[in-house]
């Protein structure tokens, strides 16, 4: 499989119009493994024509052959996950089992909306009059503008491409330009799979030019964004400023409720590989372990004995367990997140430290801190990062209130063996969804979201296409 390093515009691979470039960077080896173009006004102009031209050729097509376009992109993506896994791991920097893991869940949308596009149901309504027929109909929303992030480059791109395709939509998807290629890779998808040209489009560049060029376009229809809630106020303000539908999963910090009659070593455990898996840098990841005052000794010991068992390496050997931060700014911030910890009052119980094992590259030590309080910024700021800070609770009231102290509202999790508990700290966290007993919750049948400053819309389940489509009322006189 050749790695494509340009950007698909119109169904054809192309450099940008001045021939600009820009270094992707391996954050194991912090060597340049490739470059990819730096989009123009030009070369984005180009693309919205693409878009606007796709759409209109893509919405005449039937349900059933644009769901078994999707289903091709799924074989596609699965007959090639190990040469993609290998590339996401070169720029990302997760391990490579995780990868694997990223790449057949991406498939897994496609198959889902392959589905999903044939249930786009609308209906007919009996009004007042005989002589009148209402009917409802959903038809697509028109050319998408999607912004997906670096941490799971292409599962959160294939949550907004699947929905937009099986609704009948073009899309012009700009990838974080630290891990590019697999974007590109699924733009291979979908020219391979039939997908017309025009219809799926894919630039790479500087964040802020792209989204503000084409968020001002009127070719665009419709925006998704999957990053931080900074970058989301600024889509926001330039959607609401042309008055342009939008959806938004941004940033979170998922508090972690343990129970007292949970399974404290299994939760242990299960809290302890979960909260550094892709080093932390996961939306979702469980951020704030409050465990109840009568088990936290238990639960610290246990946690603290699997994070020091975790292997710390290059993302491409199979033992590694925790590969490098994806830039060196993830791995400043984690630095400056436990160095105020620990000014505070905090007591780092393992970790703490870059890691002395490698001469290059943005590798950090798993780290646990102890004796965690709320003034300090690792409770209130996401943290996107290899630290698990634990503190306790009393009681249900009081968890719910800590862990509903905070601004974020995207997942939120819960251990405990007493079905009354689970159900009542469920209802009770502020977020938009919860996991019990696991914190493994995100899969394509799923309407995937928060609340609060964790953005707002759902990605996923039968929920998910709605979004890429609009509601047409009709009122016929006979």
């Amino acid at each position: 499989m050749q790695v494509p390093n340009e950007m698909f515009i119109n169904g054809e691979w192309v450099p940008a119009s001045d021939g600009a470039r820009r270094e992707i960077i391996n954050p194991a080896t912090e060597e340049a493994v490739d470059t990819v173009p730096v989009a123009t006004a030009s070369d984005l102009d180009k693309a919205l024509d693409s878009v606007d031209r796709g759409w209109r050729d893509w919405r005449e097509v039937d349900a059933w052959t644009r769901s078994a376009a999707l289903r091709r992109i799924a074989e596609w993506i699965r007959d090639r996950v190990e040469e993609i896994a290998a590339i996401m791991t070169e720029e990302q920097g997760k391990p490579i089992a995780e990868a694997r893991g990223e790449i057949l869940a991406a498939a897994d949308n496609y198959d889902w909306f392959a589905d999903e596009a044939r249930r786009i149901y609308g209906r007919v309504i009996d009004g007042h009059s005989r002589a009148h027929r209402l009917l409802v109909m959903r038809q697509p929303i028109g050319p998408v503008a999607a912004f997906s992030p670096w941490n799971f480059p292409m599962l959160l791109s294939s949550r907004k491409i699947a929905p937009a395709l099986a609704a009948g939509c073009s899309i012009i998807v700009k990838p974080a330009i630290e891990a590019p290629r697999t974007n590109l890779c699924l733009a291979q998808a979908c020219q391979e799979a039939g997908v017309p040209a025009g219809v799926v489009n894919v630039v790479t560049g500087h964040s802020s030019m792209i989204s503000r060029h084409l968020i001002v376009s009127p070719i665009i229809r419709k925006v998704s964004l999957t990053g931080s809630v900074e970058v989301g106020q600024q889509i926001l303000k330039l959607c609401a400023e042309q008055i342009k539908a939008v959806s938004m999963e941004l940033g979170g910090h998922s508090p972690v409720l343990v129970f007292e009659d949970a399974d404290i070593e299994s939760a242990a455990e299960t809290c302890a590989r979960g909260k550094f898996r892709n080093n932390g840098q996961v939306c979702i990841a469980a951020s704030r372990f409050y465990v109840q005052e009568s088990v936290m000794d238990r639960f610290v010991d246990r946690f603290k004995a699997v994070t020091e068992s975790l292997q710390v390496g290059d993302g491409k050997d199979p033992e590694t367990d925790i590969g490098p931060l994806a830039n060196e700014r993830r791995l400043q911030a984690t630095e400056t997140l436990i160095r105020d910890a620990v000014g505070k009052g905090a007591v780092v119980a393992c970790g703490g430290h870059r890691s002395e094992a490698f001469e290059r590259g943005f590798f950090h030590e798993p780290t646990v801190l102890v004796k965690v309080d709320d003034s300090m910024n690792i409770m209130h700021e996401e943290p996107f990062c290899p630290v698990a800070p634990i503190t306790t609770f009393s009681g249900l009231e009081d968890g719910l209130a800590k862990a509903n102290a905070t601004e974020f509202g995207l997942a939120g999790y819960v251990f405990t063996q007493n079905t009354r508990t689970a159900f009542l700290a469920a209802e009770g966290l502020d977020t938009g969804m919860v996991g019990v007993n696991n914190l493994v919750i995100a899969s394509a049948e799923i309407p995937f979201g928060g609340i609060k400053k964790s953005g707002f819309g759902r990605e996923g389940g039968s929920e998910g296409i709605e979004a890429y489509t609009v509601t047409k009322y009709v009122n016929i006189l006979l």
